[in-house]
């Protein structure tokens, strides 16, 4: 028990757990997550590649089982899994994502539509041309070689890319706490912007700008915020937002058609989700200057047509599918990658910098490799070409000697002793001989056919050809002029390579709103006695018969663009949007007016469209006897809810109407009011003050004590007779006066 307990080991929780998920942060960051800057690869994507090299899967090699590789990637190098190995060889080879695809595949790799890649078992695979650019040189010591997971095997740290992969083919990444997202570009124009750098250190962002002017997306499109562009390349993060190419046809039956021809670079991968989201726009009426959607994209490219309805604007349309769909979308930069197991973001000039150093240290190790070889072989060539000048000597050694130990150590050191030769001379001749290891090796291994001169005379040729690549290795290595000399030599051989032209357009666009076109309606919106509202066209309004018509308290007509306002006894007006309120058969019950606006239980007195609303006085009548006019206009305004007058406490409207213009020049309109007590009075409507509508108004009636206006409207001189509370009164009986007398008592009612 002693001893268990001497081997526990006391731990702070809290320190230890932060340490555990340190380094499981750094482990996901720097092993699986992240791109190393100088070969742009993540450790799967740098091991697969390896493992398809091992295998001597060249390009001018047959595929191989994509299910070989994965095994192979996954025992030797990267134990974590087939699905995440296959997944990143399946995007290696697609040509929609990369600029240059480092895996040429061959069967289902999945499609830009979506398509999921085949399972392992069924694909093939072999390195591209692209993928050769990072993997020659392996067998130069360019770059460090490490330890597998088990230490069975040795794997490259870095590939020695010669090529700005990271810049070119772009990469996504998500890690611990952050993310990396390098847009692809053009190879030419990456290039052409190393080359420029080389030239000239000290270049601007502005002067580098010229050559890579932007990302250049595989899938095309358009970059629409170019005046971005620079802040985001100096800064190494931000938003681009990319269009999809777009042109407008004409159609049949004169319809205009707008015709996807390239889609942003975030749709690659998804384009049945696109047109599949067109068409529920389409479907829901979302936009209703959508006729059809239909793909007729194939090998040739992206072909996706949307109809336009006959005399609708396709441009507005384009606008609106703009901010609606995936058609523009934005691409989030973040210029982050690895440097000497760090995490860092970089910008364009400094990506470039870390490439060029990379570069320099690539070529000097290349160059010190081939000056090292060819001293090596200058030697051998010089022990050979010697050796030929003295074939007679060397065959007397060989037959003389006992052992190939004793005829090389002759060779190398002179030493004759127990060798023998056919005279003295030769002896004395062989006691000068001085070959170096190697040479003497060469020389032990010779073949005879090596003494016909012809074969002489190759040696001779190929010294003097070593002699001058050793001079030109060693100029290079020793001037820098040299070196970049041979650095953008071969730059330029990629860049004739895979020549492409750029895809992505550039251009400062404006997001344009998009205006919906709406037909214009005659409606009627119908509210029964129980408060159920609908709306009907006026066509089937015209065919309702007498009976059905007195079914509804309040038929309002208007147009499908307008609004619907309610004025109340609280004093209160609300507006409904006609679009809101649905749009039913005449048998159909409606819904209830509570449920289109917040009037809750207010009485309301008053129905009218905004529109009439806005070329009337609105003619007010309180409990209190208090009257004004006010100005529709003054009833404008954006909220669903606003006070509509002025009233004291415990006031409320007792009548509300509306006026036009035409009814107030007229010198004869009349105003009735009816108070609790019986009283009438009548007035001639040119009396009442035209007010604003958060002011009191005017008396209208002297009240009696605690008398109170029971009813008020406005009437044309021709009516005769009005109607309140299930009764009809006599016009004829109420007696006029002048606005503020007192009422006067008699029977009214018919």
């Amino acid at each position: 028990m002693n001893k268990i307990m001497d081997n526990i080991i006391q731990l702070d929780f809290s320190e230890e757990m932060r340490t555990s998920y340190r380094d499981y942060a750094m482990s996901v960051i720097i092993s699986r997550a992240l791109p190393d800057v100088r070969d742009g690869l993540k450790p799967v994507q740098r091991r697969i590649l390896y493992a398809m090299k091992e295998l001597g899967l060249n390009p001018d090699k047959p595929h191989r089982k994509s299910a070989r590789i994965v095994g192979d990637t996954m025992g030797k190098y990267h134990p974590h899994g087939d699905s995440s190995i296959y997944d990143a060889l399946v995007h290696m080879s697609q040509d929609y994502s990369l600029q240059i695809p480092l895996v040429d595949g061959h069967g289902n790799f999945g499609s830009i539509d979506g398509d999921g890649a085949a399972a392992m078992r069924y694909t093939e695979a072999r390195l591209s041309t692209g993928a050769i650019t990072l993997l020659e040189h392996l067998d130069k010591g360019l770059v460090e070689f490490i330890p597998n997971f088990d230490e069975s095997e040795k794997e490259p740290s870095v590939l020695p890319a010669m090529l700005p992969n990271l810049l070119i083919n772009g990469t996504t990444g998500i890690a611990v706490g952050m993310a990396t997202n390098i847009p692809p570009h053009n190879p030419c124009e990456v290039i052409d912007g190393v080359i420029s750098y080389m030239d000239n250190p000290a270049i601007t962002m502005e002067g580098l700008m010229e050559y890579i002017k932007a990302p250049d997306f595989p899938t095309g499109g358009s970059i629409v915020n170019k005046a971005d562009l620079k802040t985001i390349y100096e800064q190494g993060e931000g938003r681009i937002k990319i269009r999809a190419k777009c042109e407008i046809e004409p159609g049949d039956n004169g319809r205009k058609n707008i015709v996807i021809t390239e889609i942003p670079y975030t749709a690659a991968g998804n384009k049945t989700k696109l047109v599949e989201n067109l068409a529920a726009l389409m479907k829901d009426k979302v936009f209703d200057e959508m006729y059809d959607v239909r793909d007729e994209s194939s090998k040739e490219g992206i072909r996706i047509i949307i109809e336009v309805k006959k005399d609708r604007d396709a441009e507005n349309l384009l606008n609106g599918l703009y901010k609606k769909t995936a058609m523009e979308d934005t691409y989030s930069v973040n210029l982050l990658a690895v440097k000497e197991k760090q995490p860092i973001t970089f910008n364009l000039k400094s990506l470039i910098s870390e490439f060029v150093s990379f570069q320099i240290e690539l070529y000097t190790k290349e160059y010190e490799y081939m000056l090292h070889k060819a001293n090596q072989r200058l030697e051998i060539v010089k022990g050979l070409v010697r050796a030929t000048d003295i074939i007679d000597l060397i065959i007397e050694i060989l037959r003389g000697s006992s052992s190939v130990k004793q005829a090389k150590e002759c060779l190398m050191t002179g030493k004759t002793d127990d060798i023998r030769f056919k005279s003295e001379e030769s002896r004395r001749t062989a006691s000068t001989l001085d070959f170096t290891e190697r040479q003497a090796e060469a020389i032990l291994s010779m073949q005879l056919s090596k003494l016909i001169g012809l074969e002489i005379l190759k040696l001779h040729e190929e010294s003097d050809s070593l002699i001058q690549d050793i001079e030109k290795y060693t100029t290079v290595l020793g001037n820098q002029k040299e070196l970049y000399k041979v650095i953008k030599q071969r730059l330029r051989s990629y860049k004739k390579m895979f020549p492409q032209e750029r895809k992505t357009m550039l251009e400062n666009a404006g997001a344009k709103d998009y205006v919906e076109e709406v037909k214009i309606e005659d409606l009627y919106i119908l509210v029964d006695r129980f408060g159920y509202t609908k709306s009907i066209d006026a066509a089937s309004y015209q065919r309702l018969g007498k009976e059905t018509l007195m079914e509804y308290v309040h038929q309002v007509p208007i147009q499908n663009t307008d609004k619907l306002c309610l004025f109340t006894a609280e004093g209160n007006m609300y507006q409904i949007k006609v679009s809101s309120i649905p749009r039913c058969k005449i048998r159909d019950k409606g819904t209830l007016i509570h449920n289109l606006c917040k009037v809750g239980k207010e009485e309301i007195l008053l129905f009218i469209s905004f529109e009439a609303l806005f070329e009337s006085m609105v003619f007010f009548a309180t409990k209190d006897g208090f009257v004004k006019l006010v100005s529709g206009a003054e009833f404008e305004t954006i909220r669903s809810c606003i006070a509509a007058t002025k009233l004291a406490d415990g006031d409320r409207l007792a009548g509300i109407n509306a006026v036009s213009a035409h009814q107030l020049n007229s010198e004869n309109m009349k105003v009735i009011l009816l108070t609790e007590k019986g009283a009438s009075l009548g007035y001639i409507l040119n009396e009442t003050s035209e007010m604003k509508k958060n002011s009191r108004g005017v008396k209208g009636i002297d009240l009696d004590g605690n008398d109170k206006v029971l009813y008020a409207c406005v009437l044309e001189p021709e009516i005769e007779e009005f109607a309140f509370d299930d009764k009809r009164y006599n016009v004829k009986k109420v007696r006029m006066k002048k606005r503020a007398a007192k009422g006067t008592k008699s029977q009214l009612t018919l």
